[in-house]
Order: structure tokens, then sequence, then C-alpha cells
């Protein structure tokens, strides 16, 4: 899909607004329209006949990210914590205004409104998720190439550079959340952080809105059966694992090159 099609209008976007789907998130009539633009290697939430959204499959086995990522936590991490997002968001969205919307559409749609809590929380949560299995695999760590490696230089500097402005954002997040590369509606590649599952989408919530391409989730429970408070050390070793073939593949759709 062009730049064009997932930016709104200057004016739009000055209160926050993204339209362009990183990924196809939809229910299930939305998502036999955007089949044409999903790429074929993409994973993306699964949902019922009904339009309900359900649990992705794991793209490679839950020990296979070890010793990195162990095992246990990949079980519990998917199994628990992202199926749980995924019940309440189907809960949350019942009688709610943002009901059989696609997953993109929930997202950037959100508000802080108490009335949303509900949709934001566990809404952020199936989308990030779902993003953050995607961007992992087994003996990972490459450095990106390309047009992506270009605009991370353009960006930060250097691959190093960025990899600071990385891991200090996802050490430096107080309490549970993310750490993200995103791309802002200029083009440009930039680095944050948010709360909760809060993410970059969420463009009525957060300072800078951008469509996220790379996120580590740094809540306790992705890291602390293995790491205990070693916060430092998952981050480095994240590094290790990063799918940047993935990574590449959410930037060029994003701008529109696919």
């Amino acid at each position: 899909m062009k730049k064009r099609d997932f930016l709104k209008t200057g004016a739009i976007f000055t209160a926050g607004a993204l339209i362009a789907p990183l990924s196809s998130c939809s229910s299930s009539e939305e998502s036999k329209d955007q089949s044409s633009n999903t790429p074929t290697d993409s994973i993306p939430p699964a949902t019922t006949s009904a339009g309900e959204f359900t649990l992705p499959e794991l793209p490679y086995a839950e020990d296979a990210l070890e010793p990195y990522i162990d095992k246990m936590t990949m079980n519990i991490h998917h199994g628990k914590h992202h199926a749980g997002y995924v019940k309440k968001l189907n809960k949350a969205l019942q009688g709610h205004p943002l009901a059989g919307k696609d997953l993109d559409s929930i997202v950037t749609s959100v508000s802080e409104d108490d009335a949303d809590t509900g949709v934001r929380n566990n809404g952020g949560g199936h989308y990030n998720h779902s993003l953050f299995w995607k961007i992992m695999k087994p003996g990972g760590g490459e450095a990106p190439t390309g047009d992506l490696a270009k605009a991370i230089d353009e960006a930060f500097g250097s691959y190093d550079a960025f990899k600071e402005e990385f891991a200090k954002a996802a050490a430096t997040r107080f309490g549970s959340g993310w750490a993200w590369l995103a791309l802002d509606k200029d083009g440009k590649l930039f680095v944050s952080s948010t709360p909760n599952q809060d993410n970059p989408m969420m463009l009525k919530i957060v300072e800078k809105p951008g469509i996220p391409v790379l996120g580590i989730d740094v809540w306790e429970h992705a890291y602390y059966l293995h790491y205990q408070n070693r916060r430092k050390e998952y981050i480095d070793n994240f590094f290790k694992i990063i799918n940047w073939e993935g990574v590449a593949e959410n930037y060029t759709t994003a701008k529109g090159n696919a």
C-alpha cells in the first residue's frame, strides 16, 4: 500500500491520525477485502467466522529462541498472557462502538476515556504481541540491510547509535511497557517507549504517533523467569534474535514500496 494510503491529511495527522495498518489484523469480513495487500509470510491475528479475534500461532517452536528466551517464558507469554488479551478484547468489544472493526482501526481509535480502557489495554496487548512474535526468529540478530539500513543510518547516524537509543528507551521505561522503532508521518524512523500495552498507533494517546516496525516487550512477564531483574541483559540478548527480514518487511509495507 502507498504512503498516502496510510497517512491521513496533514491537518488530521496534526491531531495524531494514522490510518495505515502495519499488518492485516482484521475481522473476518475485512480480512477478505484486504487479503491482496497482506504479505504472504505475515502472521495476522486469526479470527473466527463470527469476527471475534483469536490467538495467532507462534511462527516457531516455544523453545526455538533459547537460550535467549526460554521455553517456559514463551509458553506463558504466548499461551497465557497473549491469549488473555484476546479473550478480554472480545469481551470488551461487546456493545462497544468499535465492535466489528479490524485491529488497526481499533488501536488507532481508542482514547483515554474510561469507556475505552478495556479495548485500549487488550487491543494494544493483542496488536503488540502479534507484532512481537513476528520480529523475532531463531538464529536472528544479523544487522539490517538495504533500505531499512539506510533509513536507520539517516535517522540515527549509524546502526550502533540506533541500538544505543533503542536499548536506552527499553531500559528506562519505568514499570511495564514497550520500546519501539516506528515510522512517522514524514517517513522517518524514530524511537519511543510507551507504558502498559500502549503503542505509537494509538494516535489519540501517544505524544508522537507512528507505525511500529519493531518493538520489545519490557513487561516483567516477558523476561523475569529467566533474567529476574536483569532487564538490561534481556534487552542486549534481544538483539541476537531480531528478525531483521521481518522488520524490513514491516518498514517496506509502511513506506509503500511493497
